[in-house]
């Protein structure tokens, strides 16, 4: 019996069809990775899932006592909290005991003892201890601050409290919607553990083929309305699907051509009307009618950058740098030249000090200790993760475009909504204002506005959160076909691997080593970004310092 099973579900958002009769169970243990274009609905599909989210149609069913957790793919926005009192609000009603609890033997001496055995005994009539136990134990397998408030810890951070309110319910079926995001290597390799190790039943979107291939058994793609369902690893489905389209396509075509000829049959002169047969009149009509109801396949993003004058053949070039935030030290005596036409990825730890040379690189800040020098006509386009190059009132015309009619692309003029339909971005979408968009969608913006002005160096702080994978790969061949020099910061192992030429990895001792190749080719030769980071407690591995990171945002 499964754990929980859509029948018939149908689900529109005005004209958009989101759901169109989807029947989906889930059962025990599966490890389902669910897939679709950014706006498709993935989703509001786990919205459905979990029961917050009702249906125009058809049912959902859960098995009684099944408990669903879902971890949402924004960060929780709690900055007053205290780590103890987000995980325990996972627990509902015995949650708001525990923190009580927590608060008060806290701060022991100035107690209200009568408060304290009021909540004392409520817990003990609701197995209050018990589930005390499992809170504690979550925090210390995450290895976190319990007493830190929110608003102390970096994204990472963030998102690993927000996966221990998830788990502390212990569910029976875990929803997952962009784990990934705000977490480095070393946690998104911890978690591929967790994930491996879970005993429940699990379906997540992610962006990171890599988390996809390691972690789900099953992939379900969810395309203009339909759930499309293989069971198998993520690199076997894309063989499959891309056979799957292209047979579609092709009997699209036979389909069409039938079609023009019935069109042709019944439009001939009043001789074949007089024998025309009736049966193949009503089967033109049905013919008709299926064309028209056909979802045609959503096109492909069609990126370009817009190439300034090439920049000198020197990009930067760094002599005994040491970077430091108070007593923290960032980097260490670090000496390299960046030339044209490198693609360069910044790997480590999250604080480690990415950012921060980025920040060096472009001249943005002046290190410690050492010297810098640029080259000469650098032209920058920078991609923020935070995406603070939108104004998320303002429709995409107005971030974009400037709310002109008309941009400039390569020196040549486009129209705006010429040139958002590129980033597949519809008309209703484009007079959308941007706090309406999916994370997909906003970044997508943000990459069509930093691909609108000329530049020779592309600066990407991690461009792949939240991007649908046939969008990710387009951005890989534009990076690789881009003739100017690629500074990249991301936590996407795949990702990486396509595009960068070298690596700077953040090793112990705030050094900063370059190797040839990518991510991968490095762990071949024996590098582990755990060997890096912070000492753990209990299983975890993979933790990060959260005062690096604090480091790393000190201005």
């Amino acid at each position: 019996m499964p754990l929980l099973r859509l029948d018939k579900a149908s689900l529109n958002f005005g004209t958009h069809v989101l759901l169109d009769e989807v029947d989906f169970e889930i059962k025990r243990g599966a490890r389902i990775g669910l897939l679709g274009r950014n706006g498709a609905g993935k989703t509001t599909l786990m919205k459905v899932i979990e029961g917050i989210m009702g249906l125009d149609g058809g049912e959902r069913w859960l098995r009684p006592g099944v408990k669903v957790a879902w971890l949402e793919q924004s960060l929780p926005d709690a900055d007053e909290q205290t780590v103890y009192d987000l995980v325990a609000d996972g627990l509902a009603e015995v949650g708001d005991l525990l923190k009580q609890y927590h608060h008060l033997t806290s701060n022991y001496e100035d107690a209200d003892m009568a408060q304290l055995e009021r909540v004392q005994s409520a817990l003990e009539a609701k197995d209050g201890w018990s589930l005390s136990q499992k809170v504690d134990t979550v925090i210390s397998q995450l290895d976190l601050p319990a007493d830190k408030l929110m608003k102390e810890l970096s994204g990472g951070w963030r998102k690993r409290v927000a996966l221990a309110r998830a788990l502390v319910r212990e569910p029976e079926l875990l929803l997952l919607d962009e784990p990934t995001n705000h977490l480095d290597i070393p946690a998104i390799e911890w978690l591929e553990k967790q994930l491996q190790d879970y005993h429940g039943a699990l379906m997540l979107i992610t962006h990171d083929r890599s988390f996809l291939q390691n972690v789900a058994n099953k992939i379900v793609e969810l395309d203009r309305g339909h759930l499309y369902q293989f069971e198998g690893t993520f690199e076997r489905f894309l063989r499959y699907r891309a056979e799957q389209l292209a047979a579609e396509e092709s009997a699209n075509k036979l389909f069409d051509k039938k079609l023009a000829e019935e069109e042709v049959w019944i439009r001939q002169g009043i001789k074949a009307r007089r024998t025309r047969n009736e049966g193949r009149v009503r089967a033109l009509e049905a013919m008709r009618k299926e064309r028209s109801d056909r979802r045609v396949q959503q096109g492909k993003a069609n990126f370009q950058v817009s190439s300034a004058d090439r920049s000198g053949k020197i990009v930067a070039e760094l002599t005994d740098i040491t970077q430091r935030f108070g007593d923290k030290l960032v980097i260490n005596n670090l000496s390299t030249t960046v030339m044209r036409g490198d693609r360069i990825g910044l790997v480590g730890a999250n604080g480690a000090g990415k950012s921060t040379l980025l920040k060096i690189l472009l001249g943005q800040l002046v290190p410690t200790e050492g010297k810098v020098k640029l080259g000469t006509k650098l032209e920058v386009a920078y991609f923020d993760q935070l995406r603070e190059h939108l104004d998320l009132e303002k429709n995409l015309i107005d971030n974009v475009c400037g709310g002109q009619e008309y941009i400039e692309i390569g020196g040549k003029r486009k129209h705006a909504i010429s040139y958002l339909s590129d980033f597949l971005f519809t008309p209703d979408r484009i007079r959308t204002p941007a706090k309406a968009l999916s994370g997909g969608e906003q970044n997508r913006a943000i990459l069509a506005k930093v691909f609108s002005r000329p530049a020779n160096i592309l600066v990407l702080d991690e461009p792949t959160n939240d991007l649908d994978i046939e969008t990710l790969e387009l951005l890989e061949d534009l990076l690789l076909g881009f003739d100017g020099t690629v500074l990249l910061v991301s936590h996407d192992r795949k990702f990486m691997d396509n595009v960068v030429t070298s690596i700077m990895v953040f090793e112990e001792d705030s050094n900063v080593r370059e190797y040839v190749g990518g991510y991968s080719d490095w762990v071949r030769h024996g590098g582990n970004l755990s060997d890096f980071a912070a000492p753990q407690t209990g299983f975890s591995s993979g933790a990060i310092d959260s005062s690096a990171a604090a480091a790393e945002a000190t201005p």
